[in-house]
């Protein structure tokens, strides 16, 4: 089986420095509220809705060095400036890396609501294709494959899991 997992790319620069010239280029400041919500989101790798980051903060929200405000603005600006990557699941914005990280697309599954990551040089040659075909220059794309885990189908199809009626909404 191909291997289909994203590794993080080394960036031409920090996420926090990208940030910070984003930010001065449209009259804004780098503040140390800001300072400590991107140090945070790039801590790690996952995806995350503001809640999750919020609780990974708790302690500084609790101290007030950063506000509840400040962290949904601040994801916006994120996002604004290219270093996130906004997604709609169930009702909910959800966030990735997409400073930092290869182009790639998802496997979202409806049992335990787990995105799963991959990359597939095949879609790649079909998305080229179809430009090709309607004389279109392709930059990117975003694909969400909706279904079920493996772990998830077995216990839907011994009964322990209900089949999901709708398929939840997913936007990129």
């Amino acid at each position: 089986m191909a291997d289909y997992r994203v590794s993080p790319i080394e960036p031409p620069e920090p996420p926090l420095v990208r940030f910070e010239r984003f930010l001065r280029a449209r009259g804004r400041r780098m503040t140390s509220q800001r300072r400590i919500i991107v140090t945070e989101v790039f801590s790690h790798h996952d995806h995350f809705d503001a809640e999750d980051l919020m609780e990974h903060l708790r302690e500084r929200m609790n101290s007030r060095e950063v506000s509840r405000p400040t962290v949904y603005r601040t994801l916006s600006e994120l996002v604004e400036a290219g270093l996130l990557k906004r997604m709609v699941i169930r009702d909910r914005y959800v966030y990735e890396h997409e400073y930092g990280y290869p182009e790639h697309d998802h496997l979202y599954c409806q049992g335990c609501h787990q995105l799963f990551e991959f990359r597939s040089e095949a879609l790649r040659h079909i998305r080229e294709s179809v430009a090709r075909e309607y004389d279109f220059e392709a930059v990117t794309h975003r694909m969400m494959i909706i279904g079920w885990c493996s772990q998830c189908r077995a216990k839907r199809d011994s009964g322990q899991m209900p089949e999901a009626d709708n398929p939840p909404r997913a936007q990129m």
